[in-house]
């Protein structure tokens, strides 16, 4: 039997291929088919079964396009309703594939459909779950994205439901059972995961706060609901994504958005179509030059995210400027959160824009050490920290203001057009994606300080922080 975890780090998820005697299942399969058929093929087996944990809000699944070309079968948990043909599965319910077997447990409490799937050998023996969003490495599901389907569906009801599926079908298993989670740390589908992305049951009853033998369901709910924040934008239409389906095949949307373009065309469909120029180059690239009202978002981090919290509108018409040879990476890590409109890629770069002769901006840089100077005789100028509340609440230089990056489109109206800024982030990636949509706005008045926090807090600057209450996280 083959178990093979298939993490895919800038989203911090996990699908899963499962192999046995020549049958396959896929668990939890991400936008693009390619990788799960081409395992199948290379070892010869043929896909039996699509599972799903849930209708995930973090990203749009692959699965109706891998049934489509693989011929297998989508399941879902006990209450699931898709809009597609797909087989929903009873509590309890056994699903067998070569020599092995996958056990359906209904798990609510991340969602009401939310399923683990207990995998056993030949022999009967319980080897694996399959977790989802219900139970994470050092921690669980949050349990407050779908209250807004049913006025009775609170995140104090989904936690007492969590409470109950982990009491009652998770810690009953055996300890040497191994836990592979639907995500790892940096998910915002949960608030306290271990970058570990595998674990064993037993360990997990020992260190995990919400598997603990003496917490009660009251200390359970106040201890998953305390410190949510508001989830990012684009989880919603995710998950009426994956329930409707009716997604263009991912093949479509990499063929359109890796449409090479000359400036001329490029600065056509720019104005015909409204459409949004997202720069995924290197930050220290595009602060030295960039098409006028084009929002950074590197490629070389959370793209998928942060292009899913920043940009409201998932049909937005979308143009790349992109590293030569990257254009289908791009393409594809946007259609992964829903985002299936881009309409081409700069053909030559920036480079062939400037020569087309077409207009050219840039956002001032200071060094960390060079700000830091500065700062301690000018202490009353703009300084946005644009970092997570939590993040600027565990230190942060006097005299910062916190601006937090998910939140710019909220808080814009807080400062003013006129004044300069000067902008921090933790490491120089945010902030430079938070000076863009500034100055895409009309604040012109703006400096990004190189190296963000992890430099500055090496420097003479005053820093304070704030005493926080110690919890159970």
């Amino acid at each position: 039997m083959k178990i093979e975890q298939i993490y895919t780090g800038c989203l911090a998820e996990a699908a899963y291929y499962l192999e046995s005697n020549g049958e396959a299942i896929i668990i939890d399969p991400l936008r693009e088919s390619a990788p799960y058929l081409e395992r199948a093929e290379k070892n010869g087996a043929k896909i039996k079964y699509i599972l799903e944990t849930h209708f995930h809000a973090d990203f749009v699944s692959g699965h109706i396009d891998l049934a489509e070309k693989s011929g297998a079968t989508i399941v879902f948990g006990p209450t699931a309703k898709p809009a597609y043909q797909a087989h929903v599965a009873t509590d309890g319910e056994i699903l067998k594939f070569g020599n092995a077997q996958i056990v359906v447990l209904h798990t609510p409490g991340h969602t009401m459909e939310s399923s683990t799937f207990l995998l056993r050998d030949d022999s009967g023996k319980d080897i694996a779950i399959f977790t989802g969003d219900t139970l994470f490495i050092g921690d669980v599901g949050r349990p407050d994205l779908v209250q807004k389907v049913k006025a009775e569906i609170t995140p104090d009801y989904l936690a007492g439901l969590l409470f109950d599926s982990l009491q009652n079908k998770i810690m009953p298993l055996a300890n040497e059972v191994i836990v592979y989670p639907g995500h790892g740390a940096g998910s915002a589908c949960g608030k306290n995961m271990s970058k570990e992305t595998t674990d064993t049951l037993g360990h997990q009853k020992e260190v995990n706060y919400a598997l603990q033998p003496g917490l009660s369901k009251a200390q359970f709910i106040k201890e998953v609901t305390d410190g949510l924040v508001e989830p990012p934008q684009y989880f919603p239409h995710n998950v009426l994504m994956n329930i409707l389906g009716g997604m263009p095949p991912i093949d479509e949307v990499i063929k359109l958005g890796t449409a090479p373009l000359a400036p001329a065309a490029f600065q056509l469909i720019q104005e015909v179509e409204s459409a949004l120029i997202i720069d995924t180059r290197k930050k220290d690239d595009f602060t030295k030059a960039f098409i006028p009202g084009s929002i950074f978002i590197g490629i070389d981090d959370s793209f998928a995210p942060w292009v899913g919290t920043l940009i409201t509108n998932l049909k937005q018409p979308i143009l790349i400027v992109v590293e030569e040879g990257r254009e289908e990476e791009v393409v594809l890590r946007l259609s992964r959160v829903g985002y299936d409109n881009a309409k081409g890629y700069l053909k030559g770069g920036i480079s062939a824009w400037n020569n087309a002769g077409l207009p050219i901006d840039s956002i001032a840089d200071m060094d960390a050490n060079e700000f830091a100077s500065f700062y301690l005789t000018n202490q009353s100028v703009n300084l946005l920290d644009v970092r997570r509340e939590s993040e600027f609440k565990s230190q942060h230089l006097l005299g910062a203001e916190n601006f937090p990056l998910d939140f710019i489109n909220a808080n814009m109206s807080h400062i003013q057009p006129n004044e300069t800024y000067y902008l921090h982030c933790a490491g120089g990636y945010r902030s430079v994606i938070a000076a863009s949509i500034l100055k895409a706005r009309g604040f012109n008045n703006l400096v990004n300080i190189l190296g963000g926090f992890k430099l500055l807090s090496e420097t003479t600057i005053p820093k304070t922080s704030y005493t926080c209450p110690t919890t159970m996280l």
